[in-house]
């Protein structure tokens, strides 16, 4: 086992991730950017250290930085989170290279996995299905053309480099294909340096589902099942909720058949998450992040698995410690994101110093958090304060927790998306277990769901159901 891990990271992923390593009795190296000095984390480590006089995100990615520190303070490995140099093939090769171990998978399944439509052609050539589309970019406006006609309008135009919801549009006939192009080129090479694009059949309302796998060296892959991420904001995730409200036990096992087999395809080790949409029944292949997720605390709520420290443990060597007939799902979880956005500005980033911050608690609540009464929430990072996560035994019993825990929890100062999540947990469309997208949309709901001058938030009904 390692003696003393960095980790590469801040908020509230890099505070899980300290508090796995002093279970573990693990000791633990913070870093941090100028602007983030004597921020929860770098408290939360046995040590901390100023990687560079950057602020702001460009710290974190500082690759020389971060392993010249590693190797001044001892460190046999690096943790790198999510975000920043998680999924830097680079980055873990150099620390190969180093003989420090990256906490991750090996750099060539990320290298594989980086690129999207090097990833799709893999799960092809695997028999793993993915969503018709192109195999390879697209190098001009006509080969654009006729594949989008091949593969049938409307096509989602993407950056083969992208993710995140950056570098995707949509085209719905032949005329909006030139605009599509040029805006996911445009984001693709402003966000990832690469202005490479490919098309898939674009879905009008799918569920974005995900599934949860870890890889020991020693050829073991299990999956942990789903999680169904769909109420999403500009393909970005708002709530995740395990198990999905419309996977029954056959559509699990065969999803995590299709997991489990993408990672091997890629040789994959440690944790990573294979997501996909599901469309009338069908379920395809979309891309792996090779990291932990965000929300890859609802899969643990229904598990009672510790996905970070199964990781750490597996990148020192070791077997994973159950089978795959060992996991059982027991009752449900809620994620919702609380983030420094207004909603009834169309999720506008909201950042500003935290007044007052207090948390819920009581059984079945847990928050995961980064910040504290007086942290400033910074526009150069991202939006998320924190992550609240509930337990139930139903779904339903589930949301209401998960209501009940919105209005204990606290934070003044900013804006938050704490009025938005209880609005749309009160809705018919969530009680059916809808995609919330047509809620989501529509700005003068959105509006609705804001804070009212006297404190607290209206109940605000969804109406009809989505389309």
């Amino acid at each position: 086992m390692f003696n003393k891990v960095l980790v590469a990271n801040r908020g509230e992923i890099a505070v899980r991730i300290f508090r796995a390593l002093k279970e573990m009795s693990i000791s633990s190296v913070a870093v941090h950017a100028r602007d983030d000095t004597g921020s929860l984390h770098t408290r939360m480590a046995d040590e901390s250290h100023e990687m560079s006089q950057s602020i702001g995100s460009a710290a974190y990615l500082d690759i020389d930085a971060v392993l010249d520190l590693a190797q001044q303070v001892g460190a046999d490995a690096i943790h790198p989170g999510y975000g920043f140099l998680a999924e830097n093939a680079t980055f873990a090769g150099r620390c190969a290279d180093l003989g420090i171990t990256f906490i991750g998978p090996p750099a060539d399944a990320i290298a594989r996995m980086a690129r999207k439509t090097q990833a799709r052609k893999i799960m092809n050539e695997a028999g793993v299905p993915v969503i018709p589309g192109t195999l390879h970019p697209i190098t001009g406006a006509a080969e654009a053309a006729a594949a989008a006609r091949s593969i049938g309008f409307p096509v989602a135009v993407k950056a083969a480099a992208g993710g995140g919801g950056k570098g995707f549009r949509v085209a719905r006939d032949v005329t909006e294909l030139p605009s599509a192009l040029a805006g996911a080129a445009d984001e693709g090479r402003r966000f990832f340096g690469d202005e490479s694009v490919y098309l898939e059949r674009y879905f009008e309302d799918p569920r974005h589902v995900e599934v949860q796998i870890l890889a020991d060296e020693f050829g073991d892959v299990v999956h942990l099942g789903e999680r169904d991420c769909s109420v999403q904001r500009r393909h970005q995730k708002l709530i995740e909720e395990a198990p999905g409200p419309v996977v029954d036990p056959s559509l699990r096992a065969m999803m995590g058949e299709v997991a489990v087999e993408a990672a091997r395809a890629v040789g994959y080790r440690g944790a990573g998450t294979v997501e996909g949409l599901l469309h009338d029944g069908s379920y395809y292949f979309m891309e792996m992040n090779t990291r932990i997720q965000v929300e890859h605390g609802v899969t643990e709520a229904v598990t009672g698995i510790d996905i970070v420290k199964e990781g750490i443990r597996i990148a020192a060597g070791e077997p994973l410690s159950f089978r795959q007939d060992d996991v059982e799902f027991r009752g449900h979880a809620i994620e919702c994101r609380i983030n420094a956005e207004d909603a009834a500005r169309n999720f506008l980033p909201a950042p500003g110093r935290i007044e007052t911050y207090r948390a819920p608690s009581g059984p079945g609540v847990r928050v995961d958090s980064g910040v504290e009464a007086g942290s400033e929430v910074l526009p150069s990072y991202d939006s998320m304060i924190a992550k609240l996560i509930v337990w139930d035994r139903t779904r339903h019993d589930a949301t209401l927790r998960m209501i009940r825990a919105l209005d204990e929890f606290s934070i003044t100062g900013v804006r938050t998306l704490i009025p938005f999540h209880r609005a749309l947990l009160h809705t018919k469309q969530w009680e059916s277990g809808e995609t919330c997208r047509g809620l989501i949309g529509d700005k003068a709901w959105l509006r609705a769901t804001q804070v009212t001058p006297g404190g607290g938030s209206p109940v605000v009904d969804g109406g009809g159901r989505d389309g």
